[in-house]
């Protein structure tokens, strides 16, 4: 199995139906999880995983919509017998606040602890994250209100790709990092600072060249989902479609 599932698609505020962002990504042995909030078991449950199947972390930024369930994450797979090890990775602003929140709840007390390898990635464009036969990764800086990054997934034997904006203002970085991809999965919060409205969205898809745009990140409490499809829609020339909790996307 290879692709990607979309576990959450609102932004800092989630609504009824629609949890804050997160995504799973699959591809031949690896499982990989791009920032964790709410209950992970429950929600891997929904589509079908355990939470043991995860291989990787990856922590786009340390705002709490992003970063939240990481404690409870940890928890219940050592409670539920885990024992290889889980490699984390993010920059070393995430990551740095995530060891300290985990020092609050005691987790080198935990008896038995699984081995977890914090992996800090370095802060420039297209650094790469995973690289193996069935999936790479790469991660790119992008404009956001405190160090953030997004990624371009590749998935080899399938010879297709997915860019990630994860959080992040209108910028080049994201264009660069989507070039040429054949999804691009965009946030939308809309026209406010660290973030982007459906039509820069729009526009980032076709500067990148891309196949198809899906919106994230996204609010109601402004305008409707309709009106922010449409308004992508006017500035990119491709399919757009709204990305919605337990979508996935198979390539």
């Amino acid at each position: 199995m290879a692709g990607l599932v979309f576990l959450g698609t609102a932004a800092a505020v989630a609504f009824e139906g629609h949890d804050n962002t997160h995504l799973l990504i699959e591809s031949g042995e690896r499982t990989v999880l791009v920032d964790c909030v709410g209950n992970p078991v429950l929600k891997l449950g929904k589509i079908g995983r355990e939470v043991n199947q995860i291989t990787d972390l990856i922590i786009t930024h340390f705002h709490p919509d992003h970063v939240t369930g990481i404690p409870l994450l940890l928890m219940n797979m050592w409670l539920l017998g885990r024992e290889r090890r889980l490699a984390v990775y993010g920059l070393e602003h995430a990551l740095s606040r995530l060891q300290a929140m985990l020092d609050l709840f005691d987790w080198s007390d935990w008896g038995g602890m699984y081995p977890i390898d914090f992996q800090i990635l370095a802060e420039q464009e297209l650094t790469p994250v995973l690289d193996g036969k069935d999936l790479q990764i790469l991660s790119s800086p992008v404009d956001h209100l405190m160090p953030t990054i997004g990624l371009r997934i590749t998935y080899p034997r399938q010879d297709k790709v997915i860019a990630y904006s994860s959080d992040s203002a209108p910028c080049p970085q994201i264009v660069r990092l989507a070039d040429g991809a054949d999804i691009l999965i965009h946030e939308a919060a809309g026209d406010y600072r660290g973030h982007t409205s459906p039509a820069d969205a729009g526009k980032a898809a076709e500067q990148a060249g891309v196949k198809k745009l899906y919106l994230i990140h996204y609010s109601v409490h402004q305008s409707s989902l309709a009106e922010q499809l449409s308004a992508a829609r006017k500035t990119f020339s491709g399919p757009v479609e709204i990305a919605e909790d337990l979508l996935e996307i198979q390539v």
